[in-house]
């Protein structure tokens, strides 16, 4: 019954009339269509007095015979307004979102008895071999080894990567369907960041997927002083997957364009070389290929597994720490997150993380638009605040676009110092800045995970 009453207050509030509710002419827009008959139906003519040529109800005769333009019922509306619309909108997002990840387990994925620890090579190959998919998922020893990392009890990174899988594999999944693409590249961004779309290797690559400055331009992402599209999770998705097509179309095989995806094709092309002539998928040419890569598609095979058998080992995913509905807003003036923030009381914090492209909190919209991304719920309360959002731009933007100011800014953001405090663990702290524990490790040349004091200073790389 409360499914029912759900779905009938969200079939009203998609009923809304464009007059009831703000309206969103910078949003992005959303294709919808009423179709309302508007021939207005004649009112029935009720018995009349011919002495004086009136109704029986007090009407002339010809106000009666006139005809009733029909409207739209207030009933429709049941008094929503846009931020309860919105409220609703956002509510039933959310329940999709991990209804459909819950649903994905439970309809391809078997439960079995088999040991969560010290489990047989016999199980590892059966529940590969039942994840019917283009990309070969074969099993060996070298996969069982990162299959066995991922599953290791304690490993907090897998919690919250099935956790922000909910947020960001929703629209990775669609994007590859799109093109035509197997859904299991899902896995990729897992082996390249786990999941943090503003992580930055040591190498200079960024990004969900990684991108290099160079191949991200290629592809179209803008990467500049304000701008990092490599860390924009659509935009790079959108990227990836024109580089992953391009790479499928040189090697008809899925091993070798993952391989190429992270070494360059032009690596893959001296391993097969030097492999011989009849060597045409990744085991063939496993020894010729640079050690990182070696280890690049048994790891994906690992995260292909985890990903769908993680119950089987006793892992849940934890709740992702950013709003799973979410929309996004069209924005045509220069603005500071501060703006937004200072208004419709949003944490700094949350847009960071929903808009992870823009380097210094700065939306750069002056010669071009840019897309702002905000929670559902927030939505209508920016639209009806937007003018005053829009007045603070001196307060917030004098600061940040002094270019005084601006190396500064940079330098604030590109690295945080946490001072351990009581009850701090290495997982803790590494969920906080949404970074990974290996990354707090290496920053701060750290030997123990299980080792931290009171009082202890660690660098955080935040750009």
């Amino acid at each position: 019954m409360k499914t029912l009453t759900f779905l009938l207050l969200l079939a009203a509030c998609t009923a809304l009339p464009a007059s009831a509710r703000n309206p969103r002419s910078q949003r992005e827009p959303i294709a919808t269509q009423e179709t309302l008959d508007e021939t207005p139906a004649a009112a029935p003519v009720l018995g009349t007095d011919e002495e004086n040529g009136q109704t029986a109800a007090g009407q002339s005769a010809e106000e009666a015979t006139q005809p009733t333009p029909r409207t739209r019922t207030d009933d429709l509306t049941l008094g929503l307004t846009a931020e309860q619309a919105d409220s609703l909108v956002a509510e039933w997002r959310e329940r999709q979102r991990s209804h459909s990840f819950n649903d994905f387990v439970n309809t391809y994925i078997s439960f079995d008895n088999a040991p969560r620890s010290n489990v047989p090579d016999s199980v590892y190959t059966k529940r590969l071999l039942a994840l019917v998919s283009p990309v070969q998922l074969p099993y060996n020893q070298i996969v069982r080894s990162y299959i066995d990392r991922y599953v290791e009890p304690g490993r907090s990174d897998v919690a919250r990567i099935l956790g922000m899988s909910q947020y960001y594999f929703p629209f990775i999944e669609e994007e590859l369907i799109k093109a035509g693409l197997p859904v299991e590249l899902r896995a990729l961004p897992i082996i390249e960041s786990a999941l943090l779309p503003a992580v930055i290797s040591r190498a200079g690559a960024a990004g969900l997927w990684q991108f290099m400055p160079s191949t991200g331009r290629s592809y179209g992402l803008e990467v500049n002083s304000l701008v990092d599209e490599r860390c924009d999770p659509i935009r790079s998705t959108q990227a990836a997957i024109r580089y992953l097509k391009d790479l499928y179309r040189i090697y008809k095989e899925w091993s070798l364009a993952i391989a190429a995806y992270n070494c360059g094709p032009g690596n893959v092309n001296k391993a097969l070389a030097r492999a011989g002539e009849n060597c045409r998928s990744f085991w063939d040419i496993y020894d010729y290929l640079p050690r990182e890569t070696r280890g690049y598609v048994p790891a994906f095979i690992g995260a292909s597994y985890v990903y769908s058998y993680h119950r089987n080992h006793g892992i849940e995913p934890d709740a992702a720490p950013i709003p799973l509905s979410v929309d996004t807003l069209c924005i045509n003036r220069l603005m500071h997150f501060g703006q937004i923030a200072s208004t419709i009381d949003i944490p700094m914090e949350t847009l960071r993380q929903l808009n992870p492209q823009y380097k210094l909190d700065i939306i750069p919209a002056t010669a071009k638009s840019y897309t702002l991304v905000l929670p559902q719920r927030k939505i209508a309360q920016y639209i009806a605040h937007e003018q005053e959002i829009m007045a603070k731009d001196s307060m917030y933007l004098k600061e940040y676009i002094n270019p005084a100011n601006l190396d500064k800014k940079r330098a604030e953001m590109a690295n945080t110092i946490h001072v351990v405090k009581k009850g701090d663990t290495l997982g803790a702290i590494a969920r906080k800045y949404h970074v990974t524990t290996t990354q707090i490790m290496r920053w701060n040349n750290l030997k123990n995970a299980h080792k931290l004091s009171i009082g202890q200073k660690l660098r955080i790389e935040r750009r």
